[in-house]
Parts: C-alpha cells; sequence; structure tokens
C-alpha cells in the first residue's frame, strides 16, 4: 500500500514546493509541479478504485506514525482504504487533477499563480487526509485543513472586499457546524473510550437504546451523538441553516468553484455520514432530522435557483440542492445511493463549473447570462460540453420499463433517480414527492441556464465587460482585472437588454481548458450507466461495499419492485422542466417578466433567497457587532485602558505636572518646602 501514501502526501510535497519557490523561477514549475503531483495521484487512485469494483481488494490500513498517546486517548496516524475511500479517491484526484490542467489557461495572466496551484494541492491534500481517515481525530485535521484552504481560495483574490467578506462568511459558519462535529467527536470518545473508527462502528450497535444523562435529563446515547456529528456536516455540506456561505464562495476564482462544489468540501459531510452509517442506524430520530434536513435543503436551494441570473451561482444553489439529494438518501438507509449520486455529481459538476468558467473567459468574464445569448455556435466545444453536464444533472435517459430491460441514461439519470426510487421504497413518501418536484425545478433552471447562454439572439452589447474589452482591441486585460469585483448594471429581465453583439466575437478556450471538459463529458454519459451496479445492486453492491457503509440488501430489493409510475416520476418531472423553460425562454421569451411583475412578492422572496441573510444579519451579525462595539468602547477603552495603562500614564503626568510647579529656582521656595518636611516629620515623631 505504498500507492497509498503516495495518492495522499504528494499533493502536500508539490503544494510546499509550489508554495517556497521563488519568484525567479517564475509560474512554470510551480504549475508543472503541482498538477503533476496531482496526476500522479490520480494515476494511483484509479486502480485501487477498480481492483474494488473487481472484487479483489479488501480493506486495509497503512500506518504512518503514532500521534498522540494520553491517558486512554491512543490516536495513531494511519491511512484506511476500503470501498467507500476508494470511491473518493478517485473522485477528489481526478477531479483535482483537471482542474489544475484547466487553471494553467484560465489563470495565465493572473501574478499570483504559485500561491494560487499552492493553494489547490493543499486544499487537495486536506481532503485525501480526510476520506483516508482511520480515527475521527485524523478525520477532524482533515475536516479542519480543507475548511483553511477553502478560506484561502475563496479570498484568493484578497484585493476584492467581496472576495475577503465570502472568505470570512465561509470560515465563520463552517466553525458553527464544526462545533457541534467536535462535540460529537468528545462525546464519542466519552461513551467508546476511543476515537478509532472501526472499533466504534462495531460497539455502536450495542450502544442502540442506551442513555446518557446531561443537564439534569436522560436522552438516548446514539441520538445526541449523530446530530452531534449531522451539525458537522450540515456546515460542511451547506445544509438548510448553514448553506449561507456556499453561494458567496462563487468569489473565488472558477476553478476553485469546480473544485470546492464537486469533489471536495461540500462531499466531506456526505462522506462522513455514510463512514459513520452504522452509528446513524441505531437512531430512527437522527436518521428522520437527516432525512427531512436534506429534503429541505434540497427544495430550498433548487427554488432558489430558478432566479439567478449569475451562471456560476445558479451551478452553486444546483450543488447544494444535490447535496440534500445525497443527505435524504442516507436518511432513508440507502447509503449506496447517496455515494452514488456522490460519484456521479462529481463529474457532471465539475463539468458544468468548468463550462461555465469557459463561458464566462470567451465573454470576457461577464458573468450575468442576461448578457449572453447564441454563443453554441461560437464557442461549440463548451457549448456540448454543458450540453452532456445538463442531461445529466436533469437526468436523461430511458427507464427499465416497457419491455426495456436494461436502463441506459447520464450519469443523473442512474443516481438521482436511485435515490427517488429508494425513499418510496423506504416508506418516506414526503422524501419522494419533494425529490420528484425538485427533479422539475432542476430540468427548469439547468435549462434556463442553457438557453439563455447558447440560444436566441445575442445580448452581448449591453455588457460593460465587452465593451471593456472592444475598448482594448480585444486583447490583454487590465492588470487588475481579478482584483475588483465585477460591477454589474443589468436591467431587471432577460428581455430588456439590447440585443447585438456590439462586434465581439467570442473564442473558444484553448486546449488546457477544453480537455477537462472533454474528460468530465465522458463520466458525465457513462459514469452512471458504467458503474451503477456496483453501488447499488443487492448482489454486486453488497460484495462492492464489504461493509464500508451499512448496506441495506433489503431496499435495495424493494427499489426494483415500486410502482410504475414511481420508476417514471423522475423522467416525467424531467419533461415538465424542460417544456416550461422552453416555452419561458423560446417560445414566449417575454414570460419570465410577466410572471415576475404579476408575482412579484414571490419572485423577490426567492431573488433573496428567502431573506436568510437578511435574518441572519438581523438576529447574529448586527447583535454581534452591537455587542463587539459595547466591550470595545466600554469595555476595553472605557474600563481597560481608563484606569490601567492609559490611566497610570495620566496619573504619572498630573504628578509630574505638580512637581514642575515647585522648580521655582528661587531659594526661599525651597526652604519653605524643606521647612514643610520637617514641621511633619516632628509631627508624626511627637504623635507617635
Amino acid at each position: 500500500m505504498s500507492a497509498l501514501l503516495v495518492i495522499v502526501f504528494a499533493p502536500l510535497v508539490a503544494a510546499a514546493l509550489a508554495g517556497l519557490s521563488n519568484k525567479a523561477f517564475g509560474s512554470l514549475l510551480p504549475k508543472l509541479v503541482t498538477t503533476g503531483g496531482l496526476f500522479l495521484s490520480c494515476a494511483l487512485s484509479w486502480p485501487i478504485f477498480l481492483s474494488y469494483i473487481g472484487g479483489t481488494a479488501e480493506p486495509a490500513v497503512v500506518p504512518v506514525l503514532t500521534w498522540m498517546n494520553s491517558g486512554t486517548l491512543h490516536v495513531d496516524w494511519a491511512l484506511r482504504v476500503d470501498a467507500l475511500t476508494a470511491v473518493m479517491l478517485v473522485v477528489v484526484t481526478s477531479v483535482s487533477a483537471l482542474v489544475h490542467l484547466y487553471s494553467w489557461s484560465y489563470m495565465e495572466e493572473d501574478p499570483d499563480q504559485p500561491r494560487f496551484f499552492a493553494y489547490l494541492s493543499l486544499f487537495t491534500f486536506a481532503m485525501l487526509m480526510l476520506v483516508t481517515a482511520d480515527n475521527l481525530v485524523q478525520m477532524f485535521f482533515g475536516w479542519e485543513g480543507v475548511g483553511l484552504a477553502s478560506y484561502l481560495l475563496i479570498g484568493f483574490w484578497f484585493r476584492k472586499p467581496s472576495a475577503n467578506a465570502a472568505a470570512i462568511k465561509a470560515f465563520v459558519v463552517n466553525r458553527v457546524g464544526d462545533l457541534g462535529f467536535m462535540l460529537g467527536i468528545f462525546g464519542t470518545y466519552l461513551v467508546f473510550q476511543t476515537v478509532s473508527i472501526p472499533a466504534i462502528l462495531e460497539a455502536a450497535p450495542h450502544m442502540a437504546g442506551s442513555t446518557i444523562g446531561f443537564m439534569g435529563h436522560r436522552w438516548d446515547t446514539m441520538t445526541i451523538l449523530c446530530l452531534l456529528l449531522f451539525l458537522g456536516a450540515m456546515g460542511k455540506s451547506a445544509q438548510l441553516g448553514l448553506h449561507t456561505w456556499l453561494p458567496d464562495a462563487m468569489e473565488g476564482p472558477t476553478p476553485v468553484s469546480a473544485l470546492i462544489h464537486a469533489a471536495t468540501m461540500v462531499t466531506a459531510g456526505v462522506f462522513m455520514v455514510c463512514r459513520l452509517s452504522p452509528m446513524f442506524e441505531t437512531s430512527h430520530v437522527a436518521t428522520g432530522v437527516v432525512t427531512f434536513i436534506g429534503a429541505a435543503t434540497c427544495l430550498f436551494a433548487a427554488t432558489v435557483g430558478t432566479c439567478q441570473t449569475d451562471i456560476k451561482r445558479v451551478i452553486a444553489y444546483s450543488t447544494c440542492s444535490q447535496l440534500g439529494y445525497m443527505f435524504f438518501a442516507a436518511g432513508v438507509g440507502a447509503y449506496g445511493a447517496a455515494m452514488f449520486h456522490l460519484f456521479t455529481h462529481a463529474f457532471f459538476k465539475a463539468l458544468l463549473f468548468l463550462g461555465a468558467g469557459s463561458v464566462i473567459h470567451a465573454m470576457h468574464h461577464e458573468q450575468d447570462m442576461r448578457y449572453y445569448g447564441g454563443l453554441r455556435k461560437s464557442i461549440p466545444v463548451t457549448f456540448w460540453a454543458m450540453m452532456a453536464g445538463t442531461l445529466a444533472i436533469t437526468g436523461v435517459g430511458l427507464p427499465a420499463v416497457f419491455g426495456n430491460p436494461l436502463a441506459i441514461g447520464f450519469a443523473g439519470f442512474h443516481s438521482k433517480d436511485a435515490i427517488i426510487e429508494a425513499s418510496w421504497a423506504a416508506g418516506s413518501t414526503g422524501a419522494f414527492w419533494v425529490g420528484t418536484a425538485v427533479a422539475l425545478i432542476t430540468s427548469f433552471y439547468s435549462w434556463r441556464l442553457m438557453f439563455l447562454t447558447f440560444w436566441g439572439n445575442p445580448r452581448w452589447a449591453a455588457s460593460e465587460h465587452i465593451q471593456h474589452a472592444l475598448h482594448d482591441h480585444g486583447h490583454d486585460e487590465d492588470d487588475e482585472a481579478h482584483d475588483h469585483p465585477h460591477e454589474h448594471h443589468a436591467p431587471a429581465h432577460a428581455h430588456d437588454v439590447h440585443e447585438g453583439t456590439g462586434g465581439y466575437h467570442p473564442h473558444e478556450s484553448p486546449w488546457p481548458m477544453l480537455v477537462p471538459l472533454v474528460l468530465l463529458s465522458i463520466g458525465a454519459v457513462a459514469a452512471g450507466f458504467v458503474f451503477h451496479g456496483y453501488f447499488i445492486e443487492p448482489s454486486a453492491g453488497e460484495a462492492y461495499w464489504k461493509g464500508a457503509v451499512a448496506f441495506n440488501e433489503h431496499l435495495m430489493h424493494s427499489m426494483h419492485e415500486v410502482p410504475l409510475l414511481v420508476k417514471l416520476a423522475a423522467s416525467f418531472a424531467m419533461l415538465g422542466g424542460l417544456a416550461i423553460a422552453w416555452f419561458a425562454y423560446i417560445r414566449f421569451p417575454a414570460f419570465p417578466a410577466a410572471f415576475a411583475e404579476n408575482f412579484s412578492v414571490l419572485y423577490r422572496f426567492l431573488l433573496n433567497k428567502w431573506y436568510f441573510d437578511e435574518l441572519y444579519n438581523f438576529l447574529f451579525v448586527k447583535p454581534a457587532f452591537a455587542i463587539g462595539r459595547l466591550f470595545w468602547k466600554g469595555g476595553d477603552e472605557g474600563t481597560i485602558d481608563r484606569f490601567g495603562p492609559n490611566g497610570s500614564a495620566r496619573l504619572v503626568q498630573w504628578g509630574s505636572a505638580a512637581a514642575v510647579r515647585l522648580q521655582s529656582g528661587y531659594v526661599y521656595a525651597y526652604a519653605f518646602v524643606m521647612l514643610i518636611g520637617l514641621t511633619a516629620a516632628l509631627t508624626w515623631a511627637i504623635a507617635g
């Protein structure tokens, strides 16, 4: 298993070399080192994954070193590889390697490329540490590592105030979830007297029904532990309530968005719940909460995505929604389906983000879809790549019904439909109906993005970014283009934009950006059909997982016996969303503006993201600042400084001023003082 050591530590070595390289080396060496390190890790990860697919591999642990020994706490740094780890290895290394290659061209004009590539590799190392963890402390190390690296990447363009604010927001919101995760780890150690994941999972079923005392009450032990651990997953995977950081993370470069949203940070919570699935299976309350939060997030994010105009924000809310699918799959017990959707989602979501980056690159950093239109002929490779991603996320395919013996479709068709069917088979009809409704909404906003971007007449002339490009004769960008927030002065609705190209001619992206799109397109097309049996089929799935997750074979059997309408529900929903999007943005382009005007309350509610940011600003941000000002002005300055260092200084100053007045230079004045002193001394002696 020396290959596993190379997979995990190659990105760390590459990050160190790139980060410490002197500017005299330029940007080429850091790019070569980091990209080469990731492609090496990727090349070594796929054989491990395929060996589990082939049934020839067994779970193994590779010891690295002894980390902590304190009393009964023993923590070894060891790398665990099993079927679950193998899935995450290929997801993380494949997407990260392609993002590194993509960034060669996307970040070509940025003067800080060595720092950027070092951050990317550091991020990947932290995620690999998380997914190979053999104990909860090591998992927490990787957990916090991706939090730190995401802060650095989101705020990479630190001269932009909005980027700094987004980075701080992501860091702070995640700390809320991480507090729950830490308490969950502490509680787990208190109950099981170990942080070793295999030992905890082996003992967890025996703790079902036990209680623990807290604040004068008895609580179900496993429910408390699982809910605390899930709170950490909610923060990292941007579930409803702790989701507000995710859309703002778009302030980072587009490759960062692809890396964070597709394969790494946001899937960490799903991975953790699936890794600890035997714990969650001991508490019906915990799995019910996971199902409810996942379904609610799924619906919330999908509805908000329908009104966004920034191409990256649409895809960001799509990520939030798809993560909700994964969580409610885990909540109903379909952990294999949750991991399957995580696997397929990595391909088509990275494809959509990198495709959006290619569109933004072609449109001179314009991100507002209302200034696009008619791009399919100008950037055909990007168009077909995003078409593959859209067909995958909307779940286009032919179900195994009406005599069709084999379900055939794009990646999302196999994984998302499996989740919807599993929710019905598990008896969670509420999650089923939410999943079906979200399938319709997902299809609508995905095709809305495609129609606004690639169909219709060009609306480029109204874009300030395009006019800036024309003003510069279509050549080099302003030196500080990445260091300032993009200002959009867009009209309220797409039909208000004046049509025309304005003399601008978009060009296809260079090959380092197109190669990742082509490779990810293959995954978006074929990953579901090729691998679905190993994740969710009863016999093959049991043989593949080998206890890595709590695989419910009975539930997987029941999925094949659901009613015909349940099997067709997601496909009907997909077609419905496509029809609505075609009607609104191709057949009658004036319809969206009319709808927004007639249903202005609903439109503003969705446009403002259910007012979560405003609510949190009122409940938490403003009171926090008010308390901070109180302690700053009243406590620090008004009390500590006033009576502490500043008070001492003023006392010395006053004493010095009084002493100065006595230094008159006249002998009689000094004699008078001496006489007073002598009189006082004699008085004290006589009185004593």
